[in-house]
């Protein structure tokens, strides 16, 4: 399965449409905030425990790539688009980095 065809599969099971409610934007919104804190709870107990849960922290990445995919539908976005465009702006500030 494809990014672009998981966005399409998580969207319906989010029932996410072309013109999605501020209430559906902000649950998704939301819930991405969510799993992203969860994310960083685990880090958090790397930090105190010296330990990590890696299955737990992948858990909670495939909750916030549900999120992430969910809401890049509700924008009429291409996950992989968006992947490519965000490879493009780290490349060009690594290159504006590099010529400082």
């Amino acid at each position: 399965m494809t990014i672009d065809e998981y966005a399409v599969w998580a969207a319906s099971i989010a029932k996410v449409d072309e013109h999605p409610s501020n209430e559906r934007l902000s649950y998704l919104g939301l819930g991405l905030a969510g799993e992203s804190g969860e994310v960083a709870d685990h880090i958090k107990k790397l930090l105190r425990d010296d330990w990590l849960d890696k299955a737990g922290l992948v858990d909670e990445l495939g909750d916030v790539i549900y999120y992430w995919a969910c809401l890049c539908a509700a924008t009429g976005q291409q996950p992989s688009e968006l992947l490519k465009a965000s490879a493009a702006k780290i490349k060009r500030r690594l290159s504006e980095a590099a010529s400082r």
